[in-house]
């Protein structure tokens, strides 16, 4: 009884009703759609940036292997070697080498720093890393 109620309290949909629905539905599917491509283009290669002395110096593919000299005005200098999707120091000036002597780094937000040179090495666009990733 309550059922037969309910249903007739029901009135037909009106023109205008169909409209504003039809309308909610195309603004729903054209934000999907959007998003999804955003997503798609947004999407980046993983690259190491290079800042000497808080500025951006370069940025290079993951992706290639290539070995950059960084040197600098003081003749202070490391050497960036990309290789197998990995980033590492290979060879610097700094006294104490403790940029050369770091892992290779590839995982998003990872970095290397050469305090005596004032030069950071920063992975963007990476892999994500897991909760295990830093504790080699």
């Amino acid at each position: 009884m309550i059922r037969s109620a309910a249903l007739a309290d029901l009135k037909p949909m009106k023109k205008n009703d169909i409209i504003l629905l039809a309308v909610l539905l195309i603004a729903a599917a054209a934000a999907f759609a959007g998003i999804s491509v955003y997503s798609h283009i947004s999407t980046k290669e993983p690259q190491a940036v290079v800042y000497l002395d808080g500025e951006e110096w370069g940025r290079y593919p993951l992706s290639e292997d290539i070995t950059v000299e960084i040197r600098q005005e003081d003749k202070s200098y490391n050497i960036l070697q990309i290789q197998g999707g990995k980033a590492e120091i290979t060879e610097a000036s700094c006294p104490d080498k403790v940029c050369v002597n770091h892992r290779p780094v590839a995982g998003q937000g990872e970095s290397l720093i050469c305090l005596p040179n004032k030069m950071v090495v920063e992975i963007e666009n990476g892999n994500e890393l897991g909760i295990d990733a830093g504790t080699r």
